[in-house]
């Protein structure tokens, strides 16, 4: 399993919003590709990659009298540096400050990660202090992986299919787009896609973009008397009119948000992105209602100068899963038969099960292990890695059951 992660981790599978191909970078072609023949090698049925939409996936036979279940992962990494990813091994960890790159004289200190204190006595794997590590999500995989190896010494009659799907852009919310739940005949299915061990998460946000565009009208100080309007002004105008407390660094839990996410321009035009999330359905709405009152509300006054365009992203997972809560279930008494206890708290963002979901497969997001994803702090242990991979097992053995 560690050799798998290692040779995942530094192949350069970071994703790109900009792009406009279908993966928007080559390296999770290269990834992908890797992926779909060692699936071969191990003789799984039913292998492809399919080119419409990236997605590798594959089929371990079982006894078609039992339910079917499915375990995916992403290929692509995070928004941050992921050239010559070059892995750390500390065996057997001492709970001190981590020593990433001596030369360049990065560390990664308990005082600043306290979390690191968890790990005394493991196998601890990070970054070389200059990339991610990729533990989101080749870490997913390599668990996956490991975990159908112990799955094919288990007599096959004894559980149902193992459907595999390993999927790109995860991370820039593009991957699950397209894909194809006829491709996945499960009954349901787990993204391993989450963090501390015990994590699970089956309720998300409910995600809207808006994109606005201001125009104003440039002309110079001197003369600008009843002739200017600023379309910096505007911008500032509308941030100002939303809750000022409704923002990611004020809420937890199930409290929603409003997040300027870009903000760019001069006096002539002007042009901000908010992100929207609430869980609650009705409170969502309501959310983008505001926003678009907003906007009409200062058209009015400044003479529509303000063009945006509202979509919606992805929503709660947990809406679907309630009515169809046998996955949960399954994971939770998965994870106790192993002596996990089960952490379970609204996830504050969105995984590809959130889509998946939506289009008839229940699929909850499970841990991996790893922590600090998406920055060069980012770690994962041997162990947690080993517990994750002994709980998509078990989950296989609960579901035959």
């Amino acid at each position: 399993m560690i050799a798998d992660f290692l040779r995942y981790a530094k192949i350069n599978t970071r994703s790109d919003a900009s792009s406009q191909t279908i993966p928007t970078t080559p390296g999770q072609v290269e990834l992908a590709l890797l992926l779909r023949d060692q699936l071969q090698s191990m003789g799984l049925n039913d292998v492809l990659y399919h080119e419409k939409n990236s997605f590798v996936i594959g089929r371990l036979a079982g006894n078609p009298d039992k339910t079917a279940v499915g375990f995916i992962a992403h290929v692509d990494t995070a928004d941050f540096a992921a050239e010559n990813i070059q892995p750390q091994i500390h065996e057997n960890y001492d709970g001190k400050d981590v020593c990433l790159n001596e030369p360049l004289g990065i560390m990664m200190t308990v005082a600043e990660f306290p979390n690191l204190k968890d790990y005394i006595g493991e196998t601890l794997i990070t970054t070389d202090g200059t990339t991610l590590l990729g533990a989101d999500d080749k870490a997913g995989i390599a668990e996956i992986i490991d975990a159908l190896r112990i799955l094919q010494t288990i007599d096959p009659q004894e559980r149902g299919d193992v459907w595999i799907a390993f999927g790109p852009d995860e991370e820039i919310g593009k991957g699950a787009d397209l894909f194809d739940p006829a491709d996945f005949p499960v009954a349901f299915a787990y993204t391993m896609d989450s963090g501390r061990v015990g994590h699970m998460e089956y309720e998300t946000f409910n995600a809207a973009r808006i994109d606005i565009q201001i125009n104003g009208t440039s002309v110079h100080p001197g003369t600008a008397y009843g002739r200017l309007v600023n379309a910096l002004k505007i911008a500032n105008q509308i941030d100002a009119a939303l809750p000022q407390a409704e923002v990611p660094e004020k809420t937890k839990d199930y409290q929603g948000f409003y997040l300027l996410h870009n903000l760019s321009g001069h006096i002539g035009q002007a042009e901000l992105s908010y992100i929207i999330r609430d869980h609650d359905q009705t409170l969502f709405q309501k959310r983008k209602e505001k926003m678009v009152q907003i906007i009409e509300k200062l058209n009015e006054y400044y003479g529509e100068r303000i063009i945006y365009q509202l979509y919606d992203q992805y929503y709660n997972m947990g809406d679907r899963i309630k009515e169809n809560p046998q996955s949960v279930i399954i994971a939770r008494q998965a994870m106790k038969d192993l002596g996990i206890t089960p952490i379970e708290a609204p996830f504050r963002g969105g995984t590809d099960g959130s889509k998946i979901t939506y289009k008839g497969i229940p699929t909850p997001n499970l841990f991996t292990g790893g922590e600090n994803f998406h920055g060069q702090y980012e770690f994962i242990t041997v162990e947690a890695m080993a517990k994750a991979r002994d709980l998509i097992v078990a989950i296989v053995k609960r579901v035959a059951e």
